[in-house]
């Protein structure tokens, strides 16, 4: 796009954009080099809330086996106009807590979110965002007429 312009988006309008839920990805470094994986996610009392099974692949390889230590992982969602061409992406940074504890479970339960591939994952994992970033893209000639997305 000759005319686009990409526009640094303010951390409110990241969280204000990403606030409804739906599906992101999540990237860490797992047991094979870097993984992404598409998940269903809620904001939940600021975090990115979502599941996964117990014992599985990702909620082992969201384990430090330290206590109080958690991975640093990094989750992306995005929306894209192809018709209009234009669209924003929000990246969150942050550490993957596993909700162990059975208030900390009761408390996700709240959040209503359901897992990516369904069936029965009842293990719950929060991003506790401390880095927020997010783009916008855009026409020139939508910029210059005020009109916005």
């Amino acid at each position: 796009m000759p005319d686009a312009v990409l526009e640094t988006m303010e951390e409110a309008e990241c969280l204000r954009l990403i606030a409804p839920g739906g599906i992101g990805r999540l990237v860490f470094a797992g047991r094979w080099d870097l993984t992404v994986l598409p998940v269903n996610y809620k904001v939940h009392d600021g975090a990115i809330l979502f599941r996964t099974a117990q014992d599985s692949a990702t909620d082992e390889d969201l384990r430090t086996g330290i206590a109080h230590a958690e991975y640093r992982v990094a989750f992306e969602v995005d929306d894209f106009d192809t018709e209009a061409r234009e669209g924003w992406s929000v990246l969150i940074q942050g550490p993957a807590h596993h909700l162990d504890t059975d208030e900390e479970r009761r408390h996700a339960v709240e959040a209503g979110v359901e897992p990516w591939p369904g069936g029965l994952r009842e293990h719950f994992i929060e991003i506790r965002p401390d880095r927020i970033t997010g783009r916008r893209i855009r026409h020139n000639s939508a910029v210059q007429s005020g009109q916005a997305r």
